[in-house]
């Protein structure tokens, strides 16, 4: 295998360039044994490498930590954050290594791949049971066109690594055109390093937020243009997590994006049965990150990162007015999304609150789905069947009435839904529906099946599910029980932080 399909990487890279303050050099450490648990060419595709790299032991060597590729640098960065709500103080690439930047423009970062200045104590080291979830969630986000960091490989060793019992290591390769979070502009501020701060500002606005300089909002404040751009952002993204059913379970501030990526999956998971307050990680005891909640704490933490550019905006009042967009944003994203899951367009503009379709249609659904307890995607699915099959545009909705014991309610939701729906082309209809409601999402059973079978050296299922997942609106009719009901022993899974 040529050198030449291997990643050509750019050094200094742009977060390199920012100098010693940011990172520290060091390198992966070595793990025994490494073998391929899966790779994604659609990351490989879109990365602009050439996926039959993924194939040689040159690629494995690298991929695990244990070879250092040509050109390579690798460093982790040091960053802070507020973590369940408390300031955490320092904290950092406890255990992702950046590879460095490719010719391309992506940071590759492995995740597991050792100790750091910034392990706290930590071994460093991702197990194979989390590392499939993050692996195979990424992927899965990315083919559900919710804007995520990716992941590139799989790999694993038999070196032993002690969490709640002895399990064995993994690294994931994660891609991404930038890592950098909130809590690294919080590091910086609390520390008075207002030459750091303006620095990483400076490099993230002229790379990723160019229009923040010529911006004549906000005073044409650039910084001020940035955390407004930044906030808009999160607030679409938080939209479609919202709209999709997907919990995140960790929303420190040291995991949120500055592009608005979703990134850092740990004790995620996509509903099953339709609950607002559900709380995915087990390690939540007081339910912050809540299904729910999830909205209000991105505002939040939005709010720190704020705080963090007070120095450079150099004013309260406009940076508190740079966050308020969020609040009409994020709304607005939601109601957009969830009317096109029920192939539904806007409400007009100007529509008054509790009178447009949103409040009409959306919201009682979603009642009518917490107080049956009626599992999320399967319903989308079948509504979607109905639309897209009805003749004469009436939809048959019985197949969704056996999934609702409170069928007189139902029923009247119906009737308003589909006075609406008679309003709408019907092949428009379909098309909305069908590019918004997947039938198949990364289910906490599913995952755990997976990671059964490569607990026991069965690697296949990974790369199975992984296909599937990258076309989660087809049929795939060979895997139709995944797109089934959740089995009952689904419900006792605990996610805690660790996973």
């Amino acid at each position: 295998m040529s050198e030449s399909t291997a990643p050509q990487w750019h050094s200094p890279g742009r977060f390199e360039a920012l100098g010693p303050a940011f990172f520290t050099y060091l390198q992966p450490s070595p793990v025994s044994a490494p073998y391929w648990v899966a790779t994604s060419a659609s990351t490989a595709h879109w990365m602009g490498l050439n996926p039959d790299w993924l194939r040689s032991d040159e690629a494995l060597q690298a991929l695990s930590g244990s070879a250092i590729a040509p050109g390579s640098k690798p460093l982790a960065s040091v960053y802070s954050g507020h973590q369940f709500g408390h300031w955490a103080g320092q904290l950092g690439d406890g255990r992702a290594i950046m590879l460095g930047e490719t010719a391309q423009g992506f940071e590759v970062q492995l995740k597991g791949a050792g100790r750091t200045p910034y392990s706290r104590g930590g071994d460093g080291r991702a197990v194979l049971r989390s590392s499939i979830r993050e692996f195979l969630c990424s992927e899965a986000m990315a083919a559900l066109g919710i804007p995520t960091t990716r992941a590139l490989a799989l790999t694993g060793s038999p070196l032993p690594v002690a969490r709640e019992s002895i399990e064995t290591a993994a690294v994931v390769t994660r891609v991404a055109v930038s890592f950098v979070r909130f809590g690294h502009f919080e590091h910086f501020a609390a520390r008075d390093m207002q030459t750091e701060l303006k620095a990483l500002a400076d490099m993230v606005i002229d790379q990723h937020y160019p229009e923040c300089r010529t911006a004549t909002a906000l005073n044409g404040n650039a910084y001020a243009n940035f955390l407004q751009a930044v906030s808009e952002r999160t607030a679409r993204l938080l939209a479609q997590w919202q709209a999709v059913g997907f919990c995140h379970g960790v929303m420190n501030t040291d995991n949120m994006s500055i592009l608005g990526l979703t990134i850092d999956y740990g004790p995620f998971q996509f509903l099953d049965a339709f609950d607002p307050g559900h709380i995915c990680n087990h390690s939540d005891n007081q339910g912050r990150y809540a299904f729910n909640r999830q909205p209000q704490v991105a505002y939040w933490n939005l709010y720190c990162l704020g705080q963090a550019l007070l120095p450079l905006i150099g004013d309260e009042e406009l940076t508190i007015a740079a966050l308020e967009s969020y609040k009409t944003v994020f709304p607005a994203a939601y109601a957009t999304q969830m009317l096109r899951k029920l192939g539904l367009p806007d409400d007009a503009p100007g529509t008054a609150a509790g009178e447009g379709r949103f409040a009409q249609i959306v919201n009682p659904l979603l009642q009518i789905l917490a107080d049956n307890k009626v599992d999320y995607t399967i319903f989308f699915t079948r509504l979607t069947e109905a639309v897209t099959q009805a003749k004469d545009g009436q939809p048959d909705l019985e197949p969704l009435r056996d999934i609702i014991l409170d069928r007189a309610t139902f029923d009247a939701w119906s009737l308003t839904y589909s006075e609406q729906l008679a309003q709408v082309d019907q092949a428009q209809s379909a098309n909305w529906m069908q590019k918004s409601n997947p039938r198949y999402v990364l289910r906490n059973h599913l995952g755990e099946t997976v990671i059964r079978a490569a607990q026991g050296g069965d690697f296949a299922p990974v790369q199975q599910i992984l296909a599937v997942l990258q076309a989660p609106y087809d049929s795939h009719p060979d895997h139709g029980d995944w797109a089934g009901f959740p089995p009952d022993w689904a419900s006792s899974i605990e996610i805690s932080c660790s996973s």
